[in-house]
């Protein structure tokens, strides 16, 4: 856990996110922030925890960051890409992360967020369907069924790397050690 977070979900997700590469900071935040209280610099988060309405909310602006090549990653700041190729991305990304810290759906998909969609979205990847698996899987994140069933690998939501490196490993490239962290 992090210390420098008061809420202790905030702190778990913080420790996650900085076990895998992506450094929280606490951050006076006063000005406008796309997401209330978090801004992305340069490959990592700012988080005025004050101003922070959701904590789940780390985890989808954390899948933004993971998504983005590191050449991207190390320059980019403030609000992010408005391809809709990575928000998708960003979201099924927070899925397999919400899954793996065994977090309530609801906690990155709560009623605020997603345009009104957070249940659909609940729903959609709780049966199985998977919006962005195939953008995770081409980025070298993680495998769908029948390729992890092939490689002899875990499928989505268990993720295979969570920060997209660049070139993205070749569908045939040995599998190393599995993502699986704490």
């Amino acid at each position: 856990m992090d210390p420098a977070f008061a809420d202790p979900q905030t702190a778990r997700i913080a420790a996650f996110l900085a076990e895998i590469g992506i450094p929280v900071e606490r951050a006076d935040l006063p000005g406008r922030c796309f997401v209330p209280g978090i801004r992305i610099e340069c490959g990592r988060l700012l988080v005025d925890e004050a101003r922070m309405t959701y904590p789940g909310d780390l985890l989808h602006e954390a899948g933004h960051i993971a998504v983005m090549t590191p050449a991207v990653r190390a320059r980019r700041s403030l609000d992010i890409s408005q391809n809709m190729g990575d928000e998708i991305a960003a979201i099924a990304w927070s899925w397999a992360a919400l899954t793996h810290l065994q977090l309530d759906p609801e906690v990155v998909f709560h009623a605020g967020g997603y345009r009104g969609s957070s249940a659909w979205f609940t729903e959609l990847f709780g049966s199985g369907i998977a919006p962005g698996l195939p953008l995770l899987q081409w980025m070298g994140l993680t495998f769908d069924a029948p390729t992890a069933r092939v490689r002899g690998a875990l499928p989505f939501p268990h993720m295979r790397r969570w920060l997209r490196e660049t070139p993205a490993p070749a569908p045939d490239e040995p599998i190393d050690k599995p993502a699986d962290i704490g």
